[in-house]
Formats: C-alpha cells, structure tokens, sequence
C-alpha cells in the first residue's frame, strides 16, 4: 500500500494555490476535482491508480 505523506500533500496543495493563482483555476474547479478524486478511489480502478502513481513516485525519487 502507497504511503502518502505530508510533504506530498503539501505539494499538491501548492500546485492547486498556483494553478488557482496563475491559471486561472477557479474554487469551483478544484472542488470538482477533489469530488472527482474521492469518487475515483471508491471505484474499482483505485488500486491500479495507487500502483501507477507508487511507480511513478518510486521512479522520481530513484527508491
């Protein structure tokens, strides 16, 4: 199981303050996201999307 942690989650929400700042993102946007986000982790495809995104995190920091 994929470990999130606090500075991933802090990333995140930086990338959505910026997108919000300097492209335009507005509120709407990023809540829709984030109840598309819960929604897709209750589906069947929520363990291939951890797996994807574990590798992909495994290969950025080279563990």
């Amino acid at each position: 199981m994929m470990k999130v942690t606090f500075p991933l989650v802090v990333l995140a929400g930086v990338l959505v303050v910026l997108a919000m700042r300097f492209l335009k993102l507005r509120v709407w946007h990023a809540v829709v996201c984030v109840l598309f986000g819960f929604l897709l982790a209750a589906t069947a495809l929520a363990p291939d999307i951890r797996r994807a995104l574990a590798a992909a995190l495994s290969w950025l920091t080279g563990s």
